[in-house]
């Protein structure tokens, strides 16, 4: 089986961490000798800001008043966790990343570098309302009401585009799955597609 390498991309809410799981799982059990590589910015976010080094503490206040991080740590975590961690074989979970489009041509010179060709982008489809209830059903402590509109927000302005440019790039597998289901058919949904890849 070849490496198999995927973007998780939708609205806070919309359940990529819980997707990310299964599809981890799923990619274990069809290809049990590969490790997977499951990279979640937002996780390296919230254990970064937890250092005392003046990037982390201006890093926190950002994260604290709930705004969104200047795209050179964004860009800065996932190539971090890339450098450290990838050993060249491993199908590969991005979950959290990227947000802007530039950061999408960031990630695409990653790609290039690493001779990865067709990662597969699965798209999360949620609308609004469904992502402001998740969030405050979910009861994490950075999901107040201001912070919730504040980071829905972002998915107008700077995440919209990116989901175009995947959708309209030959150079990307591009699903949409609806994710105002529940977590089993959401599932059921993704998976078929997947065994058309």
């Amino acid at each position: 089986m070849t490496q198999q390498n995927f973007i998780l991309i939708g609205r806070s809410g919309c359940g990529k961490g819980t997707q990310g799981k299964l599809l981890m799982e799923y990619l274990k059990k069809t290809d049990p000798a590969r490790n997977v590589m499951y990279v979640q910015t937002g996780g390296e976010f919230r254990k970064f800001i937890e250092g005392d080094s003046l990037t982390q503490k201006n890093s926190k206040e950002i994260y604290d008043k709930g705004g969104l991080q200047p795209e050179f740590l964004a860009v800065y975590m996932w190539t971090k966790f890339f450098v450290d961690n990838y050993k060249g074989d491993e199908n590969i979970i991005i979950d959290g990343t990227p947000r802007k489009l530039y950061e999408a041509r960031t990630l695409e010179s990653m790609w290039s570098f690493y001779k990865i060709s067709n990662p597969t982008v699965i798209y999360l489809k949620v609308s609004k309302e469904w992502s402001i209830d998740k969030l405050l059903a979910r009861g994490r402590f950075d999901d107040t009401e201001k912070d919730i509109e504040t980071r829905l927000s972002w998915f107008e302005t700077d995440v919209v585009s990116t989901i175009e440019y995947y959708k309209n790039n030959s150079l990307y597998n591009f699903f949409e799955v609806n994710g105002e289901q529940e977590i089993e058919k959401v599932w059921q949904e993704l998976e078929s597609k997947l065994k058309t890849i």
